[in-house]
């Protein structure tokens, strides 16, 4: 081992300088020593520095005198590997008073490199401390390479241990000895494994070398080696012996586990990914058929997470199905396997030997769990989800036939109102047949003239009389007939042309309140905007171009909008909505507590129109506790309220006994094209 030379600046402090008296003391203690030819020393390891020498030794470090030697510090310049050699030695002479070590070792007196034959044991000084005694011999005319050898070996991070055919260690180099709980460690221990011990000793016997990857326990704590083994002599006693070198791999095999992890799991929210559910989806269905288990696969689709990304961004879009993803975690009892698809969409493979009451008590408790409030870029959410599910082996038996058919149960569930399970039946394929063919036609519907617009009357309360109207699109399928805005408005938004539809409704909406004015009829005539549209950056450039082409007076003109629309950015949604107010426009909030939003909140925003969702209005006097208070602080607003959806005179009677200004339902009149309303209109004069 290399112990460079310390520069002639490599003195000790002068506080730890031996004294002359205590240099006396030293070379009486150590006087039997003086007598010996070869040189040996006592070397202090705490203290770095030589704690006596006798004169052979004095003439191999090129010192003049004891004090000389006994000064300089050795540790200035003293390189990792030696420091780590010396701390292993005095740790084995600390557990062994017998221990003793033979070593090579180069020191460079002045700069001029000796090579000794050094054996070390270990020596206590009067304090109590454990140092080194090293008695040293010539190596005599050694070829270079072989010096060269000895010192890699000495210094090289690999880990070279000699074992002898007991497993026994003979010898270690540092890195190696560094790397052992214990000097005693044998090769089966360091193995650990008995079965992969047995095949590293038949590889040995075959073959004559052998190599293992596997975790060992390390001072440093569990670490991944890579260990090649390989038969030899030793060269001490010519006996059979096994030369074994380690290489630390644990960075490239984390690296790997980090790797491997990474492709079969969702980045986002670290749930198993698309492949690694497949992987899972074999296995499990293989121990379902062998325990006779039922299976199920569950589609989870969340209600309106698109609105969330449109208003309050990506980001918040992100951390929504981060939380979402830990609550469907904690839903699972240990069987259930749960990843994410992509997008907002979840499956969970469930087997059991009762798989419908299962499902019923799983779907409960993913139901609790994502209705609980949550608190996502200063906005408080509910959500809900669209579960459909696909039993096995009834509904397939391969997972691409499985997640078909869960999708086509999804979708049933979204048209059935959302927030709820649906099992696929064999029905669902002909509706999704017809849905791809209702999206063809969809791209050429605008173009070809298809769509109408249809008016809804809203009415005062007070005199029944109307106050304004509804537009309303409608679809006339030149093959199915007339197609309700449910069955295609969700189709325009996947595919985009909501915006364009949108805008071409606005347009025929103004120029038919322009037509009305002029035949006596100035009625406000009130346009939905679907969140896409407010998102768009060219609403107030397109709007404004649609009311200037119609000639309309934009008091005359009202937009209605949805809770969600008001979960962006504060800033940009009151500075849109304010534009659109500037223009003359009104705003109107429509299906209001079915979503986000509260009244309070509602205060910053430049809204008119209240329009109160019809569930409020058609459900029974003991739910509508929560209608009366959206009444009651309207009023104190000072907001027009509106009742949707009112279909009996129960309901009108409800209605007006709660003060609400205005209605539109079924019971006053359905949506109608212009003509019929036109005719209506002249039956029905406008309130003066």
């Amino acid at each position: 081992m290399t112990v460079s030379a310390p520069t002639p600046a490599a003195r000790l402090p002068a506080d730890r300088l031996p004294s002359a008296s205590e240099l006396a003391a030293r070379a009486a203690r150590y006087a039997a020593l003086e007598w010996l030819a070869r040189p040996v020393w006592v070397f202090d390891i705490d203290g770095q520095c030589v704690h006596w020498a006798n004169t052979p030794a004095l003439a191999v470090w090129n010192a003049a005198t004891l004090a000389e030697l006994c000064g300089r510090d050795m540790g200035h310049d003293m390189s990792e590997s030696v420091a780590r050699r010396l701390a292993q030695y005095q740790s084995d002479f600390v557990l062994r008073a017998d221990a003793s070590f033979n070593e090579q070792w180069t020191i460079y007196p002045g700069g001029v490199p000796v090579s000794l034959n050094v054996r070390f044991s270990g020596h206590r000084l009067p304090d109590g401390r454990t140092c080194m005694l090293c008695e040293a011999e010539p190596v005599g005319a050694v070829p270079p390479e072989s010096l060269r050898s000895v010192e890699a070996l000495l210094h090289t991070a690999v880990m070279i241990t000699l074992y002898d055919q007991g497993g026994a260690a003979l010898y270690r180099n540092p890195a190696a000895r560094a790397a052992v709980l214990s000097p005693g460690e044998r090769l089966q221990e360091r193995v650990g494994n008995p079965a992969a011990f047995a095949a590293l000793s038949r590889s040995l016997d075959q073959h004559g070398v052998g190599t293992l990857t596997l975790a060992v326990r390390t001072p440093q704590g569990d670490r991944w080696h890579e260990l090649s083994a390989r038969r030899c002599n030793d060269a001490i006693t010519g006996q059979e012996a096994v030369l074994v070198s380690e290489a630390d791999i644990s960075a490239i095999k984390h690296t790997e586990e980090r790797a491997n992890f990474q492709s079969l799991h969702d980045v986002l929210t670290g749930l198993p990914n698309r492949a690694h559910f497949t992987q899972r989806f074999a296995r499990a269905i293989d121990e379902a058929r062998a325990q006779s288990l039922e299976a199920a696969l569950l589609l989870i689709d969340l209600d309106h997470f698109k609105d969330v990304n449109d208003t309050l961004g990506h980001a918040a879009g992100d951390e929504l199905l981060v939380a979402l993803s830990q609550r469907l975690r904690h839903t699972r009892h240990g069987t259930e396997v749960l990843a994410r698809w992509g997008g907002d969409e979840f499956l969970v493979l469930l087997t059991s030997p009762r798989i419908r009451e299962d499902l019923d008590a799983l779907h409960e408790r993913i139901s609790v769990a994502l209705a609980a409030p949550l608190l996502v870029a200063g906005t408080q959410l509910r959500v809900t989800s669209s579960i459909g599910v696909a039993l096995y082996p009834q509904d397939g038996e391969s997972i691409e036939i499985l997640l078909r058919n869960a999708d086509l149960a999804m979708y049933a569930a979204k048209q059935r109102g959302r927030n709820t399970l649906a099992y696929f039946d064999g029905h669902m394929a002909e509706t999704v047949r017809s849905r791809t063919e209702l999206e063809k036609e969809l791209r050429h519907a605008l173009e070809r003239e298809e769509f109408e617009v249809y008016f809804q009357p809203r009415v005062d309360v007070a005199t029944n009389r109307i106050r304004a109207v509804e537009a309303l699109v409608r679809w006339n399928h030149p093959r199915l007939g007339m197609v309700l805005p449910a069955e295609f408005i969700p189709a325009c938004e996947s595919m985009g042309l909501i915006g364009a539809l949108g805008l071409w409704v606005l347009a025929q909406a103004a120029r038919q309140q322009v037509a009305w004015a002029a035949q006596g009829w100035d009625l406000v005539v009130s346009v939905n905007l679907s969140p896409r549209q407010f998102a768009a950056p060219g609403l107030l450039h397109d709007i404004t171009g649609v009311l200037r082409e119609a000639g309309v007076n934009p008091a005359r003109m009202e937009l209605e909008i949805t809770e969600s629309m008001l979960l962006g950015e504060d800033q940009h949604v009151l500075s849109v909505l304010r534009e659109l107010s500037a223009l003359g426009l009104t705003i109107a909030l429509d299906d209001f507590g079915t979503g986000y939003s509260n009244l309070a909140y509602l205060q910053r925003f430049p809204i008119h129109t209240l329009k109160i969702d019809k569930t409020f209005i058609q459900d029974t006097d003991a739910n509508r506790s929560l209608a009366d208070l959206i009444v009651s602080l309207s009023t104190l607003m000072k907001l027009t309220a509106v009742a949707e959806g009112v279909e009996t005179q129960e309901q009108l009677d409800w209605v007006a006994g709660r003060g609400i200004a205005q209605y539109q339902g079924y019971l006053y009149a359905r949506p109608m094209p212009v003509q019929a309303l036109t005719d209506w209109l002249r039956k029905h004069p406008l309130p003066r």
